[in-house]
């Protein structure tokens, strides 16, 4: 049996910031091109029978200079929509509404803008999690996207609701193994790389 490679792109501009990026197409920074180059020996050693990622450029650069092919650019790998929250960081966030805000309690709601909420992230990565199962009988699938969208997916791999994902942080450039233990999913290894 197969495991899943959850890889997330490396270092972009915002990510470096915190400020969360969503459907911003941004690029890579030079140290996220070094991250992702830095997981190729890692991604080599592994058989993959399918290779599915975001349609964002940052996480296309990704797979490619880890030496993934992709053989699928997935919509629903997409990070989350951050609505009115798009390209701020939490500090911000909080400053605005007086109080803490947190992605996993609060959602992306904003009165003016309103963006995804998480159980509909949920849905979207449970797809995912369907297609990529589907193969893992041949061998390994990479799924390489998002920090928030990876987290929740990991979640809902193991069985847990989409605000379990606050339990997976994932930096820029570090991917996880979602594998099996006596025929349950498991998380084999997290923010490798």
């Amino acid at each position: 049996m197969g495991e899943i490679i959850v890889l997330r792109h490396g270092q972009t501009e915002w990510s470096r910031t915190g400020q969360h990026t969503g459907a911003t197409d941004l690029p890579l920074l030079p140290e996220g091109e070094e991250q992702a180059r830095s997981l190729r020996a890692a991604m080599a050693g592994r058989e993959f029978v399918e290779v599915r990622v975001s349609p964002l450029q940052r996480a296309r650069r990704t797979a490619e200079l880890a030496g993934l092919t992709a053989t699928d650019v997935d919509r629903d790998l997409v990070e989350l929509d951050y609505g009115g929250y798009e390209g701020r960081t939490t500090a911000e966030i909080s400053e605005e509404l007086g109080r803490m805000w947190s992605i996993w309690r609060d959602g992306t709601v904003d009165a003016d803008e309103p963006g995804e909420s998480l159980a509909d992230v949920g849905v979207r990565v449970d797809r995912v999690l369907d297609r990529a199962r589907a193969r893992l009988s041949d061998g390994d699938v990479a799924l390489v996207a998002h920090g928030h969208v990876l987290r929740v997916l990991t979640a809902r791999w193991l069985g847990l609701p989409p605000e379990a994902g606050a339990m997976f942080a994932l930096p820029a450039g570090r991917y996880g193994i979602l594998g099996h233990e006596h025929g349950r999913p498991v998380l084999s290894g997290w923010a490798l790389g």
